[in-house]
């Protein structure tokens, strides 16, 4: 397995909005691609991760909230397809290392993907789980939590992300 480079805000490529996988995309080099996203993931210490912030722009996520390799989720193309309730917490996010943000949410998902062999599911999601979903899944769709941010706050992440871009772009 292979550790992939996570994009780091406010890179551009974190705005591509993901297309759909389609049924000659489910190939053994995916499932590969799946193990590295998961790896790459564990790395950092996430519990989400969306292919977009690894520079693959199709509508896949890996998840794990337990963090302990037992409960891993792969969704392919997936759909919120209802939602209630309110919630939100200080988000982090590997793509925005070190800063945290309070972001608003539906405390409850109903969710249709495919999993990795791209057969279709459906699942109840709440707490950190649903936060979790709703939060990659704005990755598939171009947005990172600083989007939700004030303008004074997003700034000031961009500048020192901007810095930190640069400083790993030299050790390479």
């Amino acid at each position: 397995m292979a550790l992939l480079d996570v994009l780091i805000y406010p890179d551009e490529r974190l705005k591509t909005v993901a297309k759909d996988m389609q049924a000659e995309d489910f190939t053994p080099e995916l499932d590969e691609f799946i193990d590295n996203m998961f790896e790459t993931m564990y790395a950092q210490q996430g519990i989400g991760l969306a292919a977009t912030q690894v520079d693959f722009h199709k509508r896949l996520i890996v998840i794990d909230i337990e963090g302990d390799k037992s409960n891993q989720l792969v969704l392919i193309n997936p759909e919120i397809l209802a939602s209630s309730g309110e919630t939100g917490i200080e988000e982090g996010c590997l793509s925005l290392p070190g800063f945290n943000g309070f972001v608003p949410r539906k405390e409850k998902v109903t969710v249709r993907a495919l999993n990795r062999k791209g057969e279709p599911f459906e699942f109840e999601a709440d707490e950190l789980l649903a936060i979790c979903v709703q939060h990659e899944m704005d990755h598939l769709n171009g947005i990172v939590f600083a989007d939700y941010l004030s303008p004074f706050k997003r700034n000031r992440m961009k500048e020192k992300l901007s810095k930190l871009q640069k400083q790993l772009a030299r050790r390479k």
